[in-house]
């Protein structure tokens, strides 16, 4: 008796599977119209801009950027199409603000670099900027290219929390890329984590970073932790290792509208 139930049972499961099949007999009826994406043109080139990106260095100078000590011009040296890092000027940081966003910077460790370890070519990319110094969220740069060191501190990692999936480096000398997707912790009304940080990002083509979830903002020494905080400007980092500054070209950005 048992058995003629459970199959009798089987047999409804089998034939209202087939009646909700039958319901949707066009491929239309699975069809998505609407709302339709937004029109943003790509670069014709490669690495450029496209048609709704915040450019925030052109090669033409630092208009975009101040000081993040005290918010005063930004003092790095603009050349040739390029940044250099004037360590004795400090960090800089976005005059703008933003919270989740696709960033795209290009950097270049010096041809004749010198030091080893975390002294070779050492600078980061703050992905939100909470404070003046290093506070904030940093994805590592320093010459990685057979320059070992601790690997959540190598190139592309989220320093101190996530290595690198890949080294993607190339040597010094040579530009290199970091195509960035941020998207920022959220904090209730009282404060407390609503949702961590997650990073995506790929170096030089390659995926480094694939949607990491941030224990909370870099620290040197102990545990990442999250204080709240709203849009945050973009910070690059004038680190104080000994070693020649490194350069910065192209970047710019895409705000981001929040995941559904």
């Amino acid at each position: 008796m048992m058995i003629r139930v459970f199959l009798s049972a089987l047999g409804m499961v089998g034939l209202s599977a087939s009646s909700s099949a039958l319901a949707q007999t066009r491929p239309e009826d699975t069809e998505v119209w609407s709302p339709k994406p937004k029109l943003v043109a790509p670069a014709a080139v490669v690495g450029e801009p496209p048609s709704d990106a915040i450019v925030l260095f052109d090669g033409k100078g630092l208009d975009q950027w101040v000081s993040s000590q005290d918010k005063s011009p930004a003092g790095w040296t603009v050349a040739d199409g390029v940044i250099t890092v004037d360590k004795s000027k400090g960090n800089i940081e976005t005059k703008l603000a933003f919270r989740d966003y696709q960033l795209h910077l290009e950097w270049r460790i010096p041809a004749d670099i010198d030091g080893s370890g975390q002294g070779r070519g050492n600078s980061g990319v703050f992905l939100a900027s909470t404070g003046p110094r290093d506070a904030g969220y940093e994805v590592q740069i320093l010459d990685s290219f057979e320059n070992p060191t601790y690997v959540n501190g190598q190139a592309a990692s989220v320093y101190k929390q996530h290595p690198p999936l890949a080294n993607a480096s190339r040597g010094p000398g040579e530009w290199q890329t970091y195509d960035i997707v941020w998207r920022a912790p959220r904090f209730t009304a009282a404060g407390t984590l609503a949702s961590p940080a997650t990073v995506t990002v790929l170096h030089n083509g390659v995926l480094v970073q694939d949607n990491a979830v941030l224990a909370g903002e870099t620290v040197y020494i102990g545990k990442p932790p999250y204080k709240p905080h709203g849009p945050a400007p973009i910070k690059l980092q004038a680190h104080g290792d000994p070693s020649k500054p490194i350069s910065f070209r192209n970047i710019w950005v895409r705000e981001l509208t929040p995941r559904p």
